[in-house]
């Protein structure tokens, strides 16, 4: 039968034919590299808000919002209005990199949010339409104004797909930049934690830096993630962006801060390098800047701006659609105080996931900054790191060789004499001490299978984290009270509905359910309409 014949077959019978028809059809037609299609076998035909409607009739509540991209939720009504003005102007809807109106429009609200230091001297580069070319584009323009070619990047950091991008993403097959220790609490890389751990991470970066003998020349650039949204939703400690800071302008490397996932109020802040107050030379700009449509831009010093005419370009730069619909998501975070509130309910939704579910032994770790969350699934019967008798008296966790000499939390930093001492992040226990709970092994199949009774619950999450054991929210800023409540209802049901089927059936948590059968959450939620 052809398929145009039964598609108008399927369209006269049940939904759950539309619905299982294109899902068969996606898998013997596309790529075997698509990713979400597999964990979320749902087909969206109508979405508002926090809502999706799948073409079997099902609603769910949709905490990955295009991996970030939503921050005003699907299709608000700020943004229609915007991209429907430009289509009834009779505007051109690409324009390479000519001037319009709709763009002039879009950088002016752009340079009202950036940090203070950077705004009155900000230049501004259009790349491609993703992120990774944003990526690509901050690279090549920090090598040009340096003349010099390496880069340091961070572990568990995720940048993009292309290859300079992946180069400096912490799973690059390929290492061709130095890596550095990213700050965490619950796996820190010292066995430490806390300031402790962050100071151990800066001074690995200074050694590696100014040791004639480490390997490592001056770089053209050092590129990070406020908050590592792939790596496992690991925010890093405010005082710890500040010395990153401080000692890259000491050596004249260019400091690039990654916001694509973290910005325009994600973090509870409009741009995650914010919450720290440092300025870096280099923003990389994508996903909710564009409003739901494809728009990425690098923002960057004056000086920096080195480049000839051409040496930098990409034919979809100029999306006028996206401009517009980005202007308008800006504008509305900017004036509703979204960020603000963002951090507001980001740290109570932390903390009634912190109360009701870090009692079981399968959460690791609940841990985030605003409206990005992670919870981290451990094996419950391995044995943590570092279990038993310890000399160090830290819980059976013993301390580094050499820690002796490391100072504490009261003590000044060695680098800078006049520095304050490292602050304690958001949400962290113990300002000088390791994590409660020594880290268990990373639970993946707990995590997927979390995964999957969250979808049979109506409730969409992301999977993320080294091993991919870190159940990832990422709800839009608009999200309600109602809604919050809802959603953490789900996710909280679903954890204890796996932490159930693990007691009773060993690793890998709940049996695989397929929710295509119309098993768990009906076709109406009562919640999630907007």
């Amino acid at each position: 039968m052809a398929v145009t014949e039964s598609l108008a077959e399927e369209a006269h019978g049940p939904a759950g034919a539309v619905h299982e028809g294109i899902l068969r059809r996606q898998s013997a037609r596309e790529s075997s590299a698509r990713t979400y299609a597999r964990a979320l076998p749902i087909v969206p035909v109508r979405a508002r808000g926090l809502t999706i409607e799948g073409a079997d009739g099902r609603r769910y509540l949709d905490c990955l919002s295009g991996a970030g991209t939503l921050a005003l939720g699907h299709n608000h009504p700020v943004v229609l209005a915007a991209v429907r003005r430009v289509l009834d102007s009779g505007a051109p809807l690409s324009v390479l990199d000519l001037a319009t109106p709709v763009k002039d429009a879009f950088i002016t609200e752009l340079f009202r949010t950036l940090p203070p230091g950077l705004a009155g001297r900000a230049r501004v580069q259009f790349c491609g339409p993703a992120g990774t070319d944003a990526v690509e584009a901050a690279l090549k323009l920090v090598r040009a104004a340096t003349g010099r070619t390496g880069v340091l990047a961070f572990t568990g950091a995720y940048h993009g797909m292309t290859a300079g991008a992946l180069a400096v993403s912490g799973g690059a097959p390929e290492v061709q930049a130095a890596r550095l220790p990213y700050p965490q609490d619950y796996r820190c890389p010292f066995g430490v934690g806390g300031p402790r751990g962050a100071e151990l991470g800066v001074r690995w970066t200074e050694s590696l830096l100014d040791d004639p003998k480490s390997g490592v020349p001056l770089p053209a650039g050092m590129i990070l993630e406020p908050v590592q949204g792939e790596g496992g939703v690991l925010p890093a400690p405010d005082d710890w962006l500040r010395r990153m800071r401080r000692l890259t302008a000491d050596r004249a490397i260019p400091l690039i801060a990654d916001e694509v996932q973290t910005g325009v109020g994600r973090t509870g802040a409009f741009w995650a390098v914010d919450h720290s107050g440092i300025t870096p030379d280099v923003m990389v700009l994508s996903k909710a800047i564009g409003g739901s449509l494809p728009l990425a831009v690098i923002v960057y010093r004056d000086d920096l701006d080195v480049w000839q005419p051409g040496a930098h370009a990409g034919t979809f730069r100029g999306n006028q659609l996206a401009m517009a619909a980005g202007t308008a998501t800006l504008a509305y975070v900017r004036e509703n105080g979204l960020a603000e509130r963002a951090a507001r309910l980001g740290t109570r939704m932390m903390e009634q996931l912190r109360s009701d579910l870090e009692g079981l032994a399968c959460v690791g770790e609940v841990r985030g900054r605003g409206l990005m969350i992670g919870l981290e699934l451990v094996e419950p019967g391995a044995p943590a790191a570092g279990d038993g008798p310890s000399a160090s008296g830290r819980g059976g966790r013993p301390e580094p060789d050499g820690l002796d000499a490391v100072p504490s939390g009261e003590e000044r930093s060695v680098y800078d004499p006049g520095a304050a001492p490292f602050e304690m992040r958001p949400g962290a226990r113990d300002p000088g001490a390791a994590p409660s709970r020594a880290p268990r092994p990373a639970a993946p199949g707990l995590a997927a299978a979390v995964q999957r009774e969250c979808l049979r619950r109506g409730l969409i999450v992301e999977l993320g984290g080294r091993h991919s054991s870190v159940v990832r929210l990422l709800p839009p800023l608009t999200i309600s009270d109602e809604q919050t409540a809802a959603v953490l209802d789900r996710l909280t049901d679903a954890v204890a509905a796996v932490a159930r089927a693990d007691e009773r059936h060993g690793p890998h948590g709940a049996p695989e359910h397929d929710p295509g059968t119309g098993t768990g959450m009906g076709a109406d939620t009562g919640v999630g309409t907007d």
